[in-house]
């Protein structure tokens, strides 16, 4: 396949960018895409750079695919690695290393040298010290049970903060710091051949800048650092994720209206704040402009825009979202109680939530079963009913975030009522789900 023509597909939406996401393009070779560069499409992107002095590679990839890269890199060339790019420390971004560390040390080479922000470093340590958390939340967002989330991670050589420019064999890269999904997000722009690598400043899907279980997200950084990406002049576009963009005018557009779309969820948040509104009013009192909805590149296929906002209020506002009952919160199992009580009992708070499924309130149907679930937790019967509903609510979404939560949500009452345990449940019936774009929750 020749990855530029799908790619032209993709963009002119005449192709599916699902070959893509299931790894069927993950093949025995790297895929060129200009003169002397090179893409291995795996869950995270990783660029292969050919110089008269050695091998460059732009990001690195997952654990996964380490030694697939390494050995369809030694069938392009037997020259050494001299630099790796780190994009940003995300586990799917770091790993591309392995066989080439591998390699130099049975030959007696040198080590690629691996550059990164300065923050990197500070990422790893804690995700040393978040290692259980994040094994769960990411078990939850791909339903993988057996996922564990590393402890060992290859810390970049060098590290700097703004900008630092890196000549190797005849190749020029301008590497320049952002705040976007991440705050140690690194962009590589090649002069000489007017490509530019963003990692995850543009993944082909609506930009990740909400997601409910991890660290806060930069909407408006995030934007502003696409406008100067806008503006380089690069004739290709390579991103963390996803397919080249090729093109200067296709470049601008995407990226000017993600910046656009960024901007749009970030002031929206802003407005609300500002005028005093509660977070509830801001969550559903907008709605998307149509010049957004029908681009390729901006569906909320793994974030989705009410979580962006939340992450902006969060930015701005803290934790306190406008409820003062939130303030101090009672406990679940007392508040499902009384509101059990309320409702005349279980059986009719139960018929309640499903009533509202079947008009069309599926939140409020999830709120009301969970609240009868936090004051009956032992009840089967109600198990049901929260798996029949959230089961509902995992068909409709079309986020891995929401998809992800509520599978989760269905499996652990299935494990209930079977009265197995949910880890178990999940190795016997779930599959782990496609894309795994594992990410970070920074304290």
């Amino acid at each position: 396949m020749d990855i530029l023509e799908y790619a032209d597909k993709v963009w002119r939406q005449e192709a599916s960018v699902a070959s893509y996401w299931s790894g069927e393009l993950r093949k025995d070779e790297l895929y060129k895409v200009a003169d002397g560069v090179h893409m291995w499409p795996a869950a995270g992107n990783v660029y292969v750079f050919e110089t008269d002095n050695g091998l460059l590679m732009f990001d690195a990839g997952g654990a996964d695919t380490a030694m697939d890269l390494f050995h369809a890199t030694r069938r392009l060339s037997a020259a050494p690695l001299r630099h790796a790019i780190y994009s940003h420390g995300h586990v799917d971004h770091i790993w591309g290393t392995t066989g080439f560390d591998e390699e130099a040390d049975k030959l007696g080479w040198n080590r690629p040298t691996v550059i990164a922000h300065s923050a990197v470093k500070a990422r790893f340590d804690r995700y040393v010290y978040t290692n259980g958390y994040n094994t769960a939340i990411n078990r939850r967002q791909f339903q993988n049970p057996d996922l564990e989330w590393p402890k060992d991670y290859r810390y970049p050589d060098v590290t700097f903060d703004d900008r630092m420019a890196l000549s190797q064999g005849g190749l020029s890269v301008e590497l320049s710091h952002g705040y976007g999904e991440t705050d140690d997000a690194v962009v590589g722009w090649f002069p000489e051949k007017k490509i530019v690598c963003v990692g995850d400043f543009f993944i082909w899907m609506s930009p990740n800048a909400g997601n409910p279980q991890k660290v806060q997200r930069y909407a408006r950084l995030w934007a502003a650092k696409l406008r100067e990406i806008a503006g380089l002049g690069a004739e290709i576009l390579l991103p963390g994720h996803g397919l080249p963009i090729v093109g200067r005018d296709r470049i601008v557009e995407a990226m000017v209206t993600t910046a656009e779309y960024l901007e749009f969820l970030h002031d929206t948040t802003l407005e609300y704040l500002n005028s005093g509104a509660p977070l509830d009013s801001a969550i559903h009192g907008f709605s998307m402009p149509a010049r957004f909805l029908d681009k390729p590149y901006l569906q909320p296929k793994y974030d989705e825009p009410e979580f962006v906002v939340r992450n902006a209020w969060r930015l701005y506002g803290g934790w306190y979202d406008g409820d003062p009952s939130n303030l101090k919160p009672a406990k679940r199992s007392a508040l499902g109680k009384a509101i059990t009580e309320l409702a005349g009992g279980t059986d009719k708070l139960a018929a309640k939530a499903k009533e509202e499924l079947q008009r069309g309130n599926d939140r409020v149907a999830a709120k009301l079963i969970q609240h009868a679930v936090d004051g009956n937790p032992d009840d089967r019967s109600l198990h049901a009913v929260r798996a029949e509903i959230f089961g509902a609510l995992q068909e409709q979404a079309t986020s891995t975030m929401s998809q992800g939560v509520y599978a989760w949500t269905v499996s652990e009452s299935i494990a209930r009522i079977e009265g197995k345990d949910t880890l178990d449940l999940l190795r016997q019936r779930a599959r782990p789900m496609g894309h795994q774009h594992l990410e970070s929750p920074v304290p």
